[in-house]
């Protein structure tokens, strides 16, 4: 292939996925008006609206994951400077966070530990394989890091992530109806859970409501991705062969 048809390819694909990444973008700031018109509400989740019309028009006109993803990386890479971000409230609110790190510590072992084996329970009740089964496995961990588990203990990173967007969806609509129903208020307790189930859809839901709650969430999000990153795999092993 000559040096200009190689041009044209490589022009075509920047071209395709700076259209990817402008029509998402596009498409969650129409999701973030629609949440402002209805006064905040969790029901109203900027990533499922914005979701929603993307999956519609890549079914609708036949168009494979792989070429919406070329543009899709892009956006997956500002996760990193995103994570880092959460430095900041972190350390506005770092002496709440310090003076509560017993209760965290309880709470990390005993969420982390739930999240899994429901997911694996859950699945293995309703007659999923065991690809499927490990897939779902890491499903409450932030999308690069359960990608990266679901591929050490052999499950589809691709069918990970979409279980890892599910359940953050679910988790920021009705995380804080629960809590409500619950009668839980507090804003430290609210955001590690948040954190722990529903990692950083959930985080961003949690900063909507308040920024101790949103610090909170994203110090559980990073430390649910560590540990279970390092034990999930080992126990896999041990218990799974």
């Amino acid at each position: 292939m000559s040096d200009i048809g190689i041009k044209l390819i490589y022009w075509d694909r920047v071209l395709e996925a700076g259209f990817w990444i402008l029509l998402t973008l596009f498409f969650y700031y129409l999701a973030l008006r629609i949440q402002r018109a209805l006064g905040g509400t969790p029901l109203a989740n900027p990533v499922l609206l914005a979701s929603a019309p993307i999956i519609a028009l890549l079914v609708a006109a036949d168009i494979w994951v792989g070429d919406y993803m070329g543009g899709g990386q892009a956006l997956i890479w500002l996760l990193g400077p995103a994570t880092v971000g959460l430095a900041v409230p972190l350390y506005r609110n770092f002496a709440r966070v310090r003076s509560a790190l017993v209760p965290m510590a309880v709470s990390l072992a005993v969420g982390s530990a739930v999240a899994v084996l429901s997911a694996v329970l859950i699945g293995d009740a309703m007659g999923a394989s065991l690809e499927t089964v490990r897939s779902l496995a890491p499903k409450s961990v932030t999308t690069p890091i359960a990608m990266g588990i679901a591929e050490e203990i052999g499950g589809y990173a691709s069918l990970t992530a979409a279980f890892v967007i599910i359940t953050g969806i679910i988790g920021a609509v009705f995380g804080s109806m629960f809590f409500n129903l619950c009668r839980i208020g507090d804003a430290r307790a609210r955001g590690f859970a948040m954190g722990i189930a529903a990692h950083g859809i959930g985080t961003a839901r949690a900063f909507q409501e308040d920024e101790v709650s949103g610090t909170f969430s994203g110090v559980a999000m990073a430390l649910n991705g560590i540990v279970t990153a390092l034990v999930l795999p080992l126990l896999w092993l041990a218990f799974a062969g």
